[in-house]
């Protein structure tokens, strides 16, 4: 006691030291989480000719396609995203009802706002054939088109690398018609959707595809190596607008218009934060966040080494509580599992199976005792390539930590199946990485039901 006691007046400073660090903390915590704590958003001033439109036309209908982090379905089929979050806080200042309906492929979109089925877009990029029958809204943020090449060959640095090679695109992508008029050398094979062009890369049956910068680094890198910015194409982020609707086009721009930049920055940093290449902080201002860090660390070591004594005996005290409880929560948690109907899994760092439920059993024709500790392809319930394929994303995807939701086609035993997978990091208590949580859901027989033949 008269040790601790010789250390009070230390450790009153170093406790104050650590309080400055940890406000400076809470700060920047508070910036980057600013899009969870906006202020009520307030109506924007309409004429009364865009009034009377909205109230004849309550509902706008979008053509939607899965783009991940911009516009998604998440795992309760409710879609989500960057622009999903711009589409939210435009119908808080107008009161317009947006409607997605979900589109398959770039072609299909384009087709539905042609037709007049859908109203707008929020995932079109602007070029000269689309200008012809859609108006395109204010700018509200963008970003570069990066080449994406086989991870065997050099990284593509620009089109004239490109020259009697095979680039697949998606159809009727944004960059099309521009390669076609200035590189006729470049051989361009279209297809459906990025799924299938990445796919055609890995396989080398194209050289090459062009994605957008921020999409080209949510997927593994397996075969797949991302080269360098296209020169001088960017893609702005807009909303399309089929072409008719002059007064949606207004509302829609005097409602970004009413956007602050703290509430954009908010919304891209909540979902593009950790995705996009960020500039390297300065000197000055690592020598900042050192000092906070370290005056928060002594300080919280100070703290703790006075309480130290009096949380320890609390501590025990809920330790022994928590180990009497663990039985009946772990019970639980089986029981939850092997009721989804769905195939559950969850995967260590090594990419080992550590448990799953009766349904991912079923469909695989596996038993858990049988292949507990192992990874998917040390056991012959999937084509070795379809396993080895999976097992090289799961361990991109604990490099990563980012989850990861996708509509895909994956080779089983029994053949070929459309399924809805989805795959979810987990961390221990201790806030550290233990292994994958994941699972999917087969869509096969709703695809035929609709009538859809589309790859995703």
């Amino acid at each position: 006691m008269r040790f601790f006691s010789g250390l009070k007046p230390a450790l009153c400073w170093l406790f104050l030291l650590g309080c400055f660090g940890l406000s400076q903390w809470i700060e920047a915590a508070h910036l980057t989480k600013h899009s969870d704590a906006l202020e009520a958003v307030q109506p924007i001033e309409l004429n009364e000719h865009e009034r009377q439109w909205i109230r004849d036309n309550p509902r706008v209908t979008v053509a939607s396609v899965q783009y991940p982090l911009y516009l998604f379905q998440d795992e309760h089929g409710q879609w989500s995203g960057l622009n999903n979050d711009v589409l939210k806080h435009i119908s808080a200042m107008t009161g317009l009802q947006f409607v997605h309906q979900e589109s398959f492929s770039t072609d299909h979109m384009l087709e539905r706002l042609q037709s007049g089925v859908a109203d707008i877009s929020t995932t079109l990029a602007m070029n000269d054939e689309r200008k012809a029958f859609l108006e395109f809204s204010h700018a509200f943020g963008g970003a570069g088109w990066v080449f994406v090449g086989h991870s065997g060959e050099p990284a593509i640095r620009s089109l004239e690398m490109l020259a009697k090679r095979v680039l697949v695109l998606p159809a009727r992508h944004a960059l099309e018609d521009s390669i076609r008029r200035d590189y006729p050398s470049i051989e361009i094979r279209s297809v459906k959707t990025y799924a299938e062009a990445r796919a055609l890369v890995e396989s080398g049956e194209a050289y090459a595809t062009i994605e957008n910068e921020i999409g080209a680094q949510l997927f593994p890198s397996g075969l797949l190596r991302v080269g360098g910015l296209v020169e001088g194409k960017w893609e702005a982020d807009h909303l399309a607008v089929r072409k008719g609707l002059p007064e949606l086009v207004s509302i829609l721009n005097k409602a970004l218009g009413a956007f602050s930049a703290a509430e954009l920055r908010a919304m891209r940093l909540k979902w593009l934060d950790g995705v996009s290449p960020a500039p390297a902080p300065s000197f000055r201002a690592r020598l900042i966040e050192w000092g906070c860090w370290g005056m928060g660390a002594l300080g919280v070591l100070g703290l703790l080494s006075l309480l130290w004594n009096r949380r320890l005996a609390t501590e025990i005290k809920q330790r022994r509580e928590a180990e009497k409880g663990l039985g009946d929560q772990l019970a639980f948690q089986h029981a939850l599992i092997d009721a989804m109907p769905d195939p559950v899994f969850v995967r260590d760092l090594q990419g080992r199976l550590i448990m799953c439920n009766r349904s991912y059993e079923d469909a695989l024709s596996v038993r858990l005792e049988q292949v507990q500790g192992r990874m998917l392809f040390e056991f012959d319930a999937l084509p070795q390539a379809t396993a080895l394929m999976l097992h090289d994303e799961f361990m991109a995807q604990l490099g990563t930590r980012k989850t990861r939701f996708s509509k895909r086609q994956l080779m089983f035993k029994s053949g070929p199946r459309q399924i809805y997978q989805w795959t979810v990091p987990f961390y221990s208590v201790d806030g550290k990485l233990r292994g994958l949580l994941g699972g999917w859901t087969d869509i096969t027989e709703r695809r035929k039901e609709s009538g859809c033949r589309c790859l995703h």
